[in-house]
């Protein structure tokens, strides 16, 4: 089995989607959470090797949830994701500890491994 993986995204379709697809091309989808609450007690619990993590979502964003994933011990790779493009967001990304950005349409196993193997 590939990286274990928590999708973060408030639409239970997109994560259904996302599950499939990822878990088609080997990443082992441990997990799911609607919420930044959810994601990182999940994190804190389970240690997935990566949480793919959308934008905008109820209460805090994606950028906030990933500077709290950054701090914990033995943090996973998080790559966010959103609708808008990552041209939407190129301040708030350059400034953000994640390995990087995919839309959501283009959200794909090979797109994902691809940017996890980027140094």
């Amino acid at each position: 089995m590939g990286p274990s993986l928590l999708i973060v995204d408030d639409h239970g379709d997109f994560r259904a989607v996302a599950r499939e697809l990822l878990a088609d091309d080997g990443f082992d989808v441990t997990g799911e959470a609607a919420d930044g609450e959810e994601a990182l007690a999940f994190v804190a619990a389970q240690h997935p090797d990566v949480v793919l993590l959308d934008v905008q979502l109820p209460g805090m964003d994606g950028f906030e949830i990933a500077r709290r994933i950054a701090e914990l011990d033995d943090a996973p790779e998080v790559v966010l994701t959103s609708t808008r493009s990552a041209r939407s967001y190129a301040t708030r990304l350059a400034d953000c500890p994640v390995r990087g950005f995919i839309p959501k349409q283009d959200v794909s196993g090979q797109r994902l491994s691809a940017l996890l193997a980027k140094r």
